[in-house]
């Protein structure tokens, strides 16, 4: 997510409290976790196993519990709770927005779209022309959407991810600085939930098609013209590339990637990258030749 104003690093070292090492002249201008960290962003760090992915990545300046050696052109700003800092930060960027109307008055709604009764669109959302927003719907606050895009009933785009911090007291969400863009000629059917990203965009490409009740977790990016069925669950993170079609109640696992016009069948599970162009089954999804010869195979030694 983007700051609505960037700050130095020197400047939030000492708004935090925290001890700076290297480089305070470095503008802050976004904040993000680290799967989508570009330069410019602040992100954060407080486990030793990660220490050396986060310094290594793009971000340019990253709140860490223990004090290292800064790498250069970074700046570290070091203290007790980098997750709190970090959390706090974007709630203060992206605070929560109550309405009591239907539809925020700062949205911006394109000719010839259609919104049924008792759905609900929030703060800066915009919907392109000739769409249509199913009763019930809900599209949260900053969500865009394009042209000639159908939203079922019932279904909620926008809503917090489903993203935690597990600790000595528990588990605490993630506040969500990202958003949630539809583009064109996507169709969604009834009671689909789309998250919004921890803290980039979540996309679904144009042209694509989802039956009812399917889950795309936050920071997805599915690609175009793909066709996912009812019941299909895609965990966060994940990147589909297009034309790629998932059969009803296909389950994929978060960070992974999967190819152009993959063909998922029914009721497969994916705990790994996948080859594009090809067809897959089962769980863990393999190629679906192979698994078909390997349940061959099977039957055959029950009979034995």
């Amino acid at each position: 997510m983007k700051l609505a104003t960037p700050i130095t690093a020197a400047a939030l070292a000492d708004r935090l409290g925290a001890e700076l090492v290297g480089n305070g002249q470095l503008l802050i201008t976004g904040i993000n976790e680290i799967h989508h960290v570009e330069n410019g962003d602040l992100s954060f760090v407080d486990h030793p196993k990660y220490y050396g992915k986060a310094l290594a990545s793009a971000a340019s300046v990253i709140l860490i519990d223990s004090r290292r050696e800064c790498p250069a052109g970074k700046a570290l700003l070091v203290i007790r709770e980098p997750f709190a800092a970090y959390n706090k930060l974007v709630w203060e960027e992206r605070p929560l927005r109550r309405t009591a109307e239907s539809i925020a008055p700062s949205a911006r709604i394109g000719a010839g779209t259609y919104v049924e009764p008792g759905a609900v669109i929030g703060a800066d959302v915009v919907i392109g022309k000739s769409c249509m927003i199913g009763a019930n719907a809900v599209i949260g606050e900053g969500v865009s959407i394009g042209d000639d895009v159908v939203i079922g009933p019932g279904t909620v785009i926008g809503g917090e991810a489903f993203y935690f911090k597990g600790g000595e007291d528990g588990f605490t969400s993630w506040r969500s600085g990202g958003s949630v863009r539809l583009e064109d000629r996507v169709e969604i059917g009834p009671n689909c939930t789309v998250a919004r990203g921890v803290s980039s965009t979540t996309t679904i490409g144009k042209g694509t098609k989802l039956d009812a009740q399917v889950q795309i977790g936050h920071d997805c990016r599915i690609g175009e013209h793909c066709l996912l069925a009812a019941q299909v669950g895609i965990a966060g993170n994940t990147t589909v590339g297009n034309r790629c079609v998932f059969q009803g109640q296909v389950g994929v696992a978060q960070n992974l990637v999967i190819g152009d016009r993959c063909i998922i069948l029914a009721k497969s599970g994916v705990s790994k990258n996948l080859e594009g162009g090809r067809e897959y089954f089962g769980y863990p999804a393999q190629e679906a030749r192979t698994a078909f010869k390997d349940l061959a195979v099977l039957r055959r030694l029950r009979k034995e």
